[in-house]
């Protein structure tokens, strides 16, 4: 929205500088986003008096003038036939950029005779077309500059062109004077009153009006009115230089003052030549299949139920949205029909999206213009044309009724203070209000028409707190609800969320954040996709779906990665996954992706390929930060997409699922346009159990004085026997005394023979209350030999 400071002082009386205005506006919602001077350009230019001109001794049609300036007298040649002696005129210094021209005024000869400066015409200095000859200015002193002698004699030159952002809340803020009307209840000047007669009809109207029973919701009143007798032409200089300001063309005096109300009142009308219309206007639902002839020179087809305005030989205009071509007005236009009607803000927006048609008009329209303001819009227009235009205006014709908007809402001045935090007396919240147009029945705030957007309570306290200024509320630290140390407010699960991300961080990886949706055959690979998690209203096909798992969105990320030249890279996210369509369906995951190496290349050749073991260390280690049981099992079994000879689970039981690892299935990974091989991992963080006696300090440390014991076994067992039964059976040979069981060393063929391998595992013993004797330390090995055998068949290696 753009207005320029003089208009906004049309409708507010104020000796604001421009600065304060600027910074209330922005202030109040209506955010400044840049501020024009016209002529800033100008700033270099002064004014300068030619004491003598004399003819060019090597050109006829050139002077040699004597102009005296503020750096004393100047020898500058020129062209212009009205250059002569004792003028005042526009100089241009050596130096001075001249915009009409582009071009920085130099020191040059010109036939042979030094030029110091240039004389500037209007058409040079961007302030009209007339370029006959240098401008003459009719009063001044030598050295003013140009842009204060503009301020004083021609002050709308330099009025600044003023821009803010409109959020879709503040209709009321597309005029002129809803912005007048915010600044005004700011303090920054008084409302002008603004009084609109009524203009007798001398005629009855020759065009009458009707809204069909199809389209009155979509029209609910239309005003009209026939003025014949009107010379149309170009409108006056000061509402052509308010539309230039704004960036409009002046096209005629009879569209000029519509826009002008258009941006002045946000009262969009619409005029068309009364003479072109054939029949009365019928407003009605379209057909579908209409063809429609707009301003824009282009030709629409409409769709069933948009709103159309038709007379006897079809569609003369888009209800809304733009006149029609064949009945808009020209210079010879010489009598008129002028609407001013309410059009309903969905059907408009509806209509002009599925057309797209972006207008002035559509754009108030859509967003909601003041209803009662129909009537009284169409006699202010009708006045302005018959003082500009001249003519004689008939009846008005009417048709439906004006929308009742009336509402009212309860004023309760304390909530300011219990929903904003401001101490706002109660009498000044109430001239608040009754400055930005409400009227106050006791503590009853009737809400104007111009303001759709205020629809309870809630909203009359934030007007009160928009004008007092939301920036002089005082941070206050939150009162506690009881003394002393408050109670936790993360909950278990989010502490360990938290743990997880913390810990997995630790580890090296990057957190994504994706998408809860994905596409139904990325969602089909990993066991989703069903109808119960498909969404009625997906914003894209690639998201048509609630996701299964975090795994799809990091491979998703990880192919756009490679596309671009990332092949190392340690990923995870930690979010809730779903398996079905309920609120309660959906489960807590902690997931981490690897693909490529551990490391980059190095002297040292530290760098390898990454496995599913590191897979594996990493949820171990992601569970372990949780507070999981160190005790568990390691499943097969993983679902379809983990490879199915090199993943696992690790359990507390067949049906305690805690975290899933393991390389990523080829097939998966060449669906997702994933170079692999990938390993990966998935925490389940609602499986592993809470400690059932929750206590805020932790447990007593169990440490041990004496020295633990650590003895070497090297098992020959079958090729096929897992490494984890012979630590498990290890484990199980004196669970009070083993702490640490682990593997070291695995050997396949050689002496061993045919299907066999040698696993050597390290095993660490720790005495509780004694020093281990050699007999008792003999004594655990013996029966780790016979737990490894029973459970393997394996013997010892010699």
């Amino acid at each position: 929205m753009k207005f320029t400071l003089s208009w906004l002082k049309t409708h507010l009386d104020t000796q604001a500088p421009l600065d304060d205005i600027l910074y209330a506006l922005t202030d109040l919602g209506l955010e400044v986003e840049g501020v024009e001077t016209p002529v800033a350009a100008l700033s270099d230019f002064t004014l300068g008096h030619i004491k003598s001109a004399e003819k060019h001794p090597d050109a006829d049609k050139l002077r040699v003038c004597v102009v005296a300036t503020d750096e004393g007298d100047k020898q500058i040649i020129c062209g212009a036939p009205n250059a002569r002696a004792g003028i005042t005129v526009v100089v241009a210094k050596p130096g001075t950029y001249v915009p009409g021209i582009d071009t920085t005024i130099k020191v040059g000869l010109i036939r042979g005779v030094e030029s110091q400066g240039m004389m500037a015409s209007a058409r040079e200095l961007e302030l009209g077309d007339d370029h006959d000859g240098i401008m003459e200015l009719a009063n001044g002193t030598v050295g003013q500059r140009f842009i204060d002698w503009l301020a004083e004699n021609d002050p709308a030159r330099v009025d600044p062109v003023i821009e803010i952002a409109i959020t879709p809340n503040r209709p009321d803020a597309l005029g002129v004077r809803g912005i007048a009307r915010d600044l005004a209840a700011r303090g920054l000047g008084t409302l002008k009153p603004m009084v609109v007669n009524d203009v007798p009809g001398a005629f009855p109207c020759p065009i009458t009006v009707t809204i069909d029973a199809d389209a009155q919701d979509a029209c609910p009143v239309f005003y009209g009115r026939v003025i014949r007798g009107v010379k149309n032409g170009p409108s006056p200089e000061w509402l052509q230089t308010r539309l230039r300001a704004i960036g409009l063309r002046p096209i005629s005096a009879l569209v000029d003052i519509t826009n002008f109300f258009t941006f002045d009142m946000n009262r969009p009308l619409h005029v068309f030549d009364a003479d072109k219309v054939a029949g009365g206007l019928r407003i009605h639902a379209a057909k579908g299949g209409e063809t429609f002839a707009a301003l824009d020179d282009k030709d629409y087809v409409l769709d069933a139920g948009m709103t159309a305005i038709s007379d006897d030989t079809g569609v003369e205009s888009l209800a809304g949205v733009m006149g029609g071509r064949e009945t808009g007005c020209t210079n010879d236009t010489v009598n008129v029909f002028l609407e001013a009607a309410f059009f309903d803000p969905i059907r408009t927006a509806m209509t002009g999206r599925a057309l797209k048609i972006n207008s002035d008009a559509r754009y108030r329209f859509e967003r909601g213009i003041d209803p009662d303001w129909t009537e009284p819009g169409l006699q202010a227009a009708t006045r302005m044309i018959l003082d500009m235009c001249g003519g004689q205006a008939s009846d008005v014709v009417m048709a439906g009724q004006v929308p009742d908007t009336a509402r009212a809402y309860l004023l309760d001045t304390d909530r300011v203070q219990s929903l904003v935090g401001m101490d706002i007396p109660a009498d000044k919240q109430r001239s608040t209000l009754t400055a930005l147009g409400f009227r106050m029945d006791g503590d009853m705030a009737h809400v104007p028409s111009w303001r759709p957007d205020v629809l309870g309570q809630a909203d009359l306290v934030e007007e009160v707190a928009r004008i007092a200024s939301l920036t002089k509320l005082v941070g206050r630290p939150l009162a506690r609800a009881q003394a002393g140390v408050p109670r936790p407010i993360l909950t278990p699960m989010q502490k360990r969320e938290g743990a997880a991300r913390r810990m997995i961080a630790a580890l090296g990886y990057n957190e994504c954040v994706s998408y809860s949706f994905i596409d139904a055959a990325s969602a089909a690979l990993f066991g989703g996709g069903a109808d119960a998690t498909m969404l009625d209203n997906p914003i894209s096909s690639e998201m048509s779906h609630m996701r299964p798992s975090l795994l799809p969105g990091l491979l998703q990320a990880a192919a756009r990665n490679q596309a671009r030249g990332f092949m190392d890279l340690a990923l995870f996210e930690v979010g809730p996954a779903f398996h079905g369509g309920e609120p309660e369906e959906q489960h807590l995951q902690a997931t981490g992706l690897l693909i490529g190496h551990t490391a980059a290349k190095d002297v040292h050749g530290s760098r390898r390929a990454i496995d599913v073991f590191d897979a594996k260390a990493d949820a171990e280690a992601a569970l372990a930060a949780i507070g999981a049981p160190a005790k568990v099992q390691i499943l097969r079994d993983a679902p379809a997409w983990w490879h199915p000879g090199r993943s696992g689970q690790i359990a507390l039981g067949p049906k305690k699922v805690m975290a899933v690892f393991g390389e990523v299935h080829p097939k998966v990974l060449a669906a997702m346009d994933v170079k692999g091989p990938a390993v990966a991992f998935t925490v389940f963080l609602e499986e592993p159990p809470f400690p059932r006696n929750a206590t805020a300090t932790r447990p007593a440390l169990v440490a041990s004085d004496l020295q633990p014991v650590d003895r070497d076994f090297a098992f020959v067992v079958d090729a096929g026997v897992e490494a984890l039964v012979v630590v498990n059976a290890a484990a199980g040979a004196d669970k009070a005394l083993i702490t640490d069981v682990r593997v070291f060393d695995e050997f396949v063929g050689g002496a061993l023979g045919e299907g066999k391998k040698s696993l050597a595992i390290t095993v660490r013993l720790q005495p509780m209350g004694s020093t281990l004797t050699e007999k008792d330390i003999e004594a655990v090995g013996a029966r780790i030999v016979e737990k490894v055998a029973k459970a393997t068949g394996g013997v010892l290696r010699g």
